[in-house]
């Protein structure tokens, strides 16, 4: 009978030489004992070494407009719908996104995000100084752009092509099964509208989700190979941090293990993807961060979240350092 260890680097040897793995395959897998989690991680980035190279993409974001939101999505401070103290305000000036801009280069991002609070676009004045920023940050301060702005329609998302929008954000969240039980004003059959709107617009989507949210390890797998459906090829992978108020806020911390073998498993079912670490990162891998870019993923978010602080820049990029990785460069 095949060990653990044996079929560890059975399918990641599948993998290696052009195959998939299968959904049974992953949930054995994200099931990996902790004794033998370090093997699990070393074959990920085998499999990341080979059709990813060496270099980590950082990226950066901001809370471009806060709060107010009418979803009622239970792990966000932003929601409308509870009470956690939140900053709330419309889109912020001009001059003070291009300098959140030019800072997140400095820190070695080579792509920044706008994301707006909200259901969707439909102030058309909002929308047209959303269109001027990206133009001026991508003539101005040289890096990439990409924006997370809700349910866009389709003329708009042209505009924001034509504007020098790389990426549309959009995350699944979390696996098709469980998505009704952290959102009601909203379905993943919206989530892959906007998808697929971007798609057909000619922009490529970064969409991930977050882990710890209440779902099993099966529908981590099935989140998994729900984005390797949508032709997803840039994964964030956001670890819940609870936030007072919200109805997670009593969710139970995932243990750092835990998380790693989550993200290797996505590494063997998307081989090819840019799977970054981002949001909860420093609060639940604590000491075992640099693991995240040794066991599979070669991306990560620098310097803080939507509405939680993350560590300086300048530690990551050092940690980028010690792992001898090199850094991606914008494709302006």
């Amino acid at each position: 009978m095949e060990s653990s260890c044996e079929e560890i680097i059975r399918l990641a040897n599948k993998v290696l030489d052009g195959g998939e793995i299968t959904r049974e395959e992953a949930g054995r897998l994200i099931r990996t004992k902790d004794e033998d989690t370090m093997l699990l991680l070393a074959m990920a980035d085998k499999i990341r070494q080979k059709y990813n190279g060496n270099a980590v993409d950082f990226c950066a974001i901001i809370n471009a407009r806060s709060g107010h939101c009418q979803e009622d999505c239970k792990f966000c401070a932003q929601s409308g719908h509870y009470r956690t103290g939140a900053t709330t305000y419309r889109l912020l000036p001009e001059d003070q996104i291009l300098a959140a801009a030019k800072k997140a280069k400095d820190a070695g991002a080579v792509r920044f995000s706008l994301v707006t609070s909200g259901r969707n676009q439909d102030n058309p004045n909002e929308f047209e100084e959303i269109i001027d920023v990206v133009k001026k940050i991508h003539d101005q301060v040289g890096i990439e752009v990409c924006c997370s702005l809700g349910l866009i329609t389709e003329e708009q998302a042209i505009r924001l092509r034509e504007a020098g929008i790389t990426r549309i954000h959009c995350n699944i969240e979390t696996s098709p099964s469980y998505f009704p039980e952290i959102c009601t004003t909203h379905t993943m059959e919206d989530k892959e509208d906007i998808i697929q709107t971007a798609q057909k617009a000619g922009i490529r989507v970064c969409s991930g989700g977050i882990i710890g949210l209440g779902e099993d390890l099966d529908q981590r797998v099935e989140m998994a190979f729900h984005l390797k459906k949508l032709h997803i090829d840039s994964v964030p992978l956001n670890i819940l941090n609870p936030v007072e108020g919200t109805p997670f806020y009593t969710n139970e911390r995932l243990a750092p293990l835990e998380v790693l073998r989550t993200f290797a498993v996505f590494r063997f079912v998307l081989p090819k993807a840019l799977i970054r670490t981002a949001g909860g990162r420093e609060v639940n891998l604590r000491s075992l961060q640099a693991h995240a870019l040794s066991g599979g993923l070669n991306g990560i978010m620098v310097g803080g979240y939507l509405t939680t602080g993350g560590r300086n820049p300048r530690e990551d990029l050092t940690m980028v350092n010690d792992l001898g990785r090199s850094r991606t460069q914008p494709q302006l």
